[in-house]
């Protein structure tokens, strides 16, 4: 690869970097060509883009990005075999593509090296399940709306079991509290 490619390679990776607000960097070292075609599969399937790069590439790329990533030079997360999951919208995605994996085909390979979500740093494979749990922003919307309408909803539900009367309200309220 000459410096023009591995320019183009750095330029590609800044671009995904700044579009994608969650990526993931793991190591499927091991795995056969069949397994990680099955699994580049299944990322497609899912919306999540997979791609190998070279560390030095992806460390580079990283010192051009606004965000600061020296975390992942501690953790030993640029070092040996590395594919980065890059999701635009869900944060949890390719963790749980990473889970399902694992789980159809009963191996710890993919190995999660390190993730970014939203510039917030994760090491190690041990943080897959808190990563895979994590809910997106739109679920969280959802539960406080929920949460927002529960209290609407229960003086809706008490003025028409009262049939509407004012009396039957206050009764309800007065009994409640016994």
């Amino acid at each position: 690869m000459n410096r023009e490619e591995k320019a183009q390679v750095i330029e590609e990776l800044v671009e995904k970097f700044n579009k994608y607000n969650f990526f993931y960097v793991t190591d499927a070292s091991g795995l056969t060509v069949s397994e990680v075609n099955d699994f580049r599969h299944i990322c497609f399937d899912k919306g999540v883009v997979y791609k190998v790069f070279k560390n030095t590439l992806i460390k580079k790329a990283l010192d051009q990005v606004e965000t600061d990533y020296s975390g992942f030079d501690d953790g030993n997360v640029l070092k040996g075999f590395s594919g980065i999951l890059f999701s635009e919208e869900i944060g949890n995605l390719p963790a749980k593509v990473l889970t399902e994996y694992r789980r159809k085909t009963k191996s710890k390979k993919p190995i999660l090296k390190g993730a970014s979500i939203d510039s917030d740093l994760y090491i190690g494979d041990d943080q897959l399940v808190a990563l895979s749990t994590l809910k997106s922003k739109d679920e969280l919307i959802g539960e406080v709306i929920g949460l927002l309408q529960s209290p609407a909803q229960r003086v809706i539900s008490a003025l028409q079991s009262g049939e509407n009367n004012i009396a039957g309200i206050v009764k309800a309220l007065s009994e409640k509290k016994d």
